[in-house]
């Protein structure tokens, strides 16, 4: 009589095959969830950046009717770009699984590359549009601010290209504790120190030559807690610490799921959703309730 071990051993491989790697639709979204960076990471990644897109679906109608009414070349142009970016931002999550799949190294790269692009090319054009002031408007303000922005992102998508095809260097593996390090510790340090800036302006005798809603400096605010934090986690990874490589992997998660949509609630929902469009008397109130009228008058 055989025992149960050798019975076992007979067995085809495809018995015993995990959701991974018996292929189809299962395997694929098991993969999507589960590989790499392991279940809630993934889910992190994907959920909130569907939810975005589905978000700007449902609202494509109404938008697109006050977009195209030709109000301000900016938030169309800003409208256009920020529905491509999603979708880069949602298939990038979706892929999450191909950073540790070493036959998908090189699509990979690429599709961080122009993703971490495109959503630079939104934070440069909206630090450009704010450091005009009060007087930027019109297709001045968006040929000056489209300029800069793609100066900008230009010479990083080249800076990357370099290190990525150049020398080999895998900046977007964060599992490869290595010299793309350096890189994201000076890219957060100049990100940081254009965010710290502004932040500082608002809060000094400057601040009137900054546009005064009280929702820009929530950004401001926000974007420049999430670089000096990414800062710090960059620092921390390079010397080979494991809480620095887990911080950057939280900052990660929060400006990809976060960013776009507060970028939408910042700088484009009044204009979408107003059905009045009477934003300079909203404006207005949102200055005197920012203290910007409380001066003494002799």
């Amino acid at each position: 009589m055989r025992s149960i071990e050798s019975i076992v051993a007979e067995l085809p491989p495809s018995s015993s095959a995990t959701p991974a790697e018996s292929g189809g639709g299962g395997g694929w979204l098991y993969g999507c969830l589960v590989e790499c960076h392991g279940l809630w990471h993934n889910v992190l990644m994907i959920v909130p950046s569907a939810l975005f897109v589905l978000y700007l679906g449902s609202q494509a109608k109404r938008s697109f009717s006050k977009v195209s009414s030709g109000r301000s070349h900016v938030v169309a142009a800003l409208y256009a770009i920020l529905w491509l970016v999603s979708i880069f931002n949602l298939v990038w999550s979706s892929l999450q699984a191909w950073e540790c799949a070493p036959g998908k190294q090189f699509v990979w790269s690429v599709i961080s590359l122009f993703t971490t692009s495109g959503m630079l090319f939104l934070e440069v054009s909206l630090i450009a549009f704010l450091l005009q002031g009060n007087h930027a408007s019109g297709r001045e303000a968006l040929t000056q601010t489209f300029l800069i922005s793609a100066l900008v992102v230009g010479l990083d998508m080249l800076l990357k290209g370099i290190y990525l095809f150049g020398f080999g260097i895998q900046l977007f593996d964060v599992s490869n504790n290595g010299s793309q390090w350096a890189l994201w510790v000076v890219h957060k340090l100049l990100l940081t120190g254009v965010y710290g800036l502004i932040f500082f302006m608002y809060r000094s005798r400057w601040r009137e030559r900054l546009p005064a809603r009280p929702a820009f400096q929530n950004y401001i605010s926000i974007m420049f807690c999430l670089n000096a934090t990414a800062l710090i986690a960059c620092a921390l990874a390079a010397h080979g610490a494991g809480f620095g490589l887990w911080l950057y992997n939280i900052t990660v998660i929060c400006y990809h799921a976060m960013y776009l949509p507060l970028l939408y609630v910042t700088f484009l929902a009044d204009f979408l959703q107003e059905d009045d469009l009477h934003l300079e008397n909203v404006y207005y109130s949102e200055m005197k309730d920012a203290g910007f009228f409380d001066v003494d008058w002799e």
